[in-house]
C-alpha cells in the first residue's frame, strides 16, 4: 500500500532528528575529557617514547585508586619496566616537587636502565657508587627517598651498623649536591660520621659548618679531625657569625640614620631581600579551650630580608643569619613560629625548608628542639601549606 505524503513527511522528519542526536553524540565523545589512566600514560611517557615496551591503549590496570601520583607510577610500570624496581627509583613518578629539569631527566634515566634490565652502576651511578653500593642502593632495608637510598648504600660501605647508616642518609648530608667536587668531600663526611657515629642533631648542626667551611674553601678536608676538634671549630664559627651579626647591625643602624633619605629605590635598607619560597604565610586562632591567652594568634612567617634573618638569630640565640647564602640563592627559606596575644610576639620556632619545601631543621631557643605543643602547631602548618616534616 503506498504511503501518504504525511507518512513520508513524518519519517523524513525522524530520520533528520536521529541524524542530529547521533551528530550531537559524537560531538560530546569528543568533547569528553581525558580519562586519568590516559593523562598518567601521557605524562610519563613525555620523551621516552622510544624506551616504550607496551601498546598504551591496550593498558587495562586493575587500580582502586584514581590519585594521579599511584598512576603515573603503574603507568611506567606498564610501558617502561621488564623487571621491579625498588620505590626510591619509581619516586621519579610520583614526585618529589621542586627538581631540576636535569635532575629530573637523570633520575629518569635510572629508572629506565634499571627496569629494562641495564647495568646502573656502568651506565649511570659509576661516578657517585661502587658495585656493591649500588647493590645496596638497589635493596635499602626501609622505605627511603631516592637522596636516602643513595646515602645509605654510601655508609653501608663504611659500617656494618645500619642505625648509623639510616642516620647518616636521614642528614642534611642527603640533601648535599652531587657535582664531583662536592660529592667526594660529602662522601668523606659520610666515613667520618660512620666512624665517629653522633645524634642526628649533632651530624646536622656540623653539616651547616661543613658546608660553611667547604663554600669558603674547596680544599677543606676532614682528614686527621675529631668531633672534638671539628666541635671546637664550630664554635669558632659561630663567634664569627656574631662579628658579622654586629657589623650587619652596625650597618642597619647606618641605614636607620639615613632612613629619611630614600633610597634608590624610595626605601631604607633592609639588609638585603630574597623572592623567598613560593608559600604563603599562616595564621591560627587556637580555640578558647587551647589557647594560652585570650584572643591568642599562631603564625608562621617566612624571613626575607637580612634584618629579618638577624633579628631571628638574636632573639633566638642561633645561627640562622648565616642562612642568607642559601635564601638569596632560593635553595633554602626561613620562617619563624611565632605566638601573638595582648599586644606581644613571642618567637617559638625557627624552621628551614629546602627547595621542596622539606622541613630540614627546626629549633628553638639557643637551639633546642620543639616541644609537642610546638610540635601540633607546625603540623596544622604543615597540613595547611604543603609542607613535609621529617
Amino acid at each position: 500500500m503506498a504511503r501518504s505524503m504525511i507518512q513520508r513527511r513524518q519519517d523524513a522528519e525522524r530520520e533528520r532528528i536521529e541524524a542530529y542526536e547521533a551528530t550531537l553524540r559524537a560531538c560530546a565523545r569528543r568533547g569528553q575529557s581525558p580519562s586519568p589512566l590516559s593523562d598518567a600514560i601521557a605524562a610519563v611517557r613525555v620523551g621516552l617514547s622510544s624506551f616504550v615496551l607496551r601498546d598504551p591503549g591496550e593498558w587495562r590496570p586493575h587500580l582502586k585508586t584514581r590519585d594521579p601520583a599511584r598512576l603515573k607510577v603503574a603507568a611506567a610500570r606498564y610501558l617502561f619496566a621488564r623487571y621491579p624496581v625498588p620505590a626510591p627509583l619509581e619516586e621519579i613518578w610520583s614526585g618529589p616537587a621542586g627538581l631540576e629539569a636535569s635532575e629530573a631527566r637523570e633520575r629518569k634515566r635510572w629508572y629506565l636502565v634499571a627496569a629494562q634490565g641495564g647495568s646502573l652502576y656502568k651506565e649511570c651511578a659509576r661516578d657517585l657508587l661502587s658495585r656493591k653500593e649500588v647493590h645496596a642502593f638497589l635493596n635499602p632495608p626501609v622505605a627511603l627517598s631516592f637522596e636516602a637510598a643513595l646515602w645509605q648504600a654510601i655508609a653501608r660501605s663504611y659500617t656494618d651498623d645500619l642505625g648509623v647508616a639510616l642516620r647518616i642518609a636521614r642528614s642534611k648530608i642527603a640533601a648535599t649536591p652531587r657535582t664531583p667536587k662536592a660529592h667526594a668531600f660529602w662522601r668523606e663526611a659520610a666515613r667520618f660520621f660512620c666512624l665517629h657515629p653522633l645524634p642526628l642533631e649533632a651530624i646536622d648542626d656540623l653539616c651547616d659548618f661543613l658546608s660553611a667551611r667547604f663554600r669558603a674553601d674547596r680544599r677543606y678536608s676532614l682528614k686527621g679531625r675529631t668531633p672534638a676538634s671539628l666541635q671546637r671549630q664550630m664554635r669558632d664559627w659561630h663567634r664569627e657569625l656574631a662579628q658579622l651579626d654586629q657589623i650587619r647591625r652596625m650597618a642597619q643602624r647606618h641605614a636607620g640614620a639615613q632612613a629619611w633619605r630614600p633610597a634608590t629605590d624610595g626605601k631604607p635598607s633592609d639588609g638585603g631581600r630574597w623572592p623567598g619560597a613560593a608559600l604563603a604565610d599562616w595564621s591560627w586562632q587556637p580555640s578558647a579551650k587551647e589557647a594560652r591567652h585570650r584572643r591568642e594568634e599562631i603564625l608562621v612567617v617566612q624571613l626575607k630580608t637580612g634584618a629579618d634573618l638577624i633579628a631571628e638569630s638574636r632573639a633566638m640565640h642561633h645561627c640562622v643569619s648565616g642562612y642568607a647564602y642559601k635564601c638569596l640563592t632560593g635553595n633554602a627559606s626561613i620562617w619563624s613560629l611565632r605566638r601573638r596575644a595582648a599586644g606581644a610576639v613571642e618567637r617559638l620556632l625557627t624552621i628551614e625548608l629546602d627547595c621542596q619545601h622539606v622541613a630540614v631543621q627546626i629549633r628553638g631557643l639557643a637551639n633546642r628542639l620543639a616541644r609537642p605543643e610546638e610540635e601540633a602547631m607546625l603540623k596544622r602548618w604543615a597540613k595547611a601549606r604543603g609542607v613535609i616534616l621529617r
